[in-house]
């Protein structure tokens, strides 16, 4: 206990002193520890389905959605995010200097980009080591005007076995699914 006590202290000046924000448990910043957590699923397949709209009209509806920690670097992980048979979307998560980015990179089957891709955004708050939300960015509302509000955000559960991936639009639910883990 006594150990305990400094650390959360030192973490708690140094947020206070810097403005940043420091998980108890990790030592590291929330953005930091949440990638290096997913980092640690390299090469791990999630599958499951849209659970949220529930129109039975909606493109990912009924589809198994999954998704693949595939390339994992030292600041960049890909995330091909499959829908059905579609193939066509990669979650590209990048340590920026500005903090944690999301980006949706959509591609043709010949690997040629869509004329709607790489849009998302930047953790513009702390987050946590297992959740991060991303409001879109300036370049994602310039292509995309209507997804100027969107936030997208990816939650870990604590035993690595479920990704949550969720989509607000105007402060309203838009989309969401939830994965499991298959290996």
């Amino acid at each position: 206990m006594k150990l305990f006590i400094p650390s959360l202290i030192v973490s708690f000046s140094v947020s206070m002193l810097t403005g940043t924000h420091v998980h108890a448990q990790t030592g590291k910043e929330p953005q930091i520890a949440f990638f290096e957590r997913l980092s640690t699923l390299c090469g791990a397949r999630f599958e499951g389905e849209s659970i949220f709209p529930e129109d039975p009209g909606d493109a990912f509806r009924d589809q198994l959605l999954v998704a693949t920690i595939k390339v994992c670097e030292e600041q960049k992980l890909d995330i091909p995010f499959q829908v059905g048979e579609d193939h066509s979307r990669t979650w590209v998560l990048t340590q920026t200097a500005n903090g944690l980015q999301l980006k949706h990179d959509h591609r043709h089957a010949d690997g040629t980009p869509d004329e709607v891709t790489l849009y998302g955004g930047t953790a513009s708050e702390p987050g946590s080591h297992l959740s991060q939300s991303f409001p879109a960015d300036a370049y994602t509302a310039e292509l995309i005007p209507e997804a100027a509000t969107n936030v997208w955000s990816i939650t870990l559960s604590a035993d690595g076995t479920q990704i949550t991936y969720y989509l607000e639009r105007h402060q309203k639910a838009r989309f969401k699914a939830v994965l499991y883990r298959t290996n």
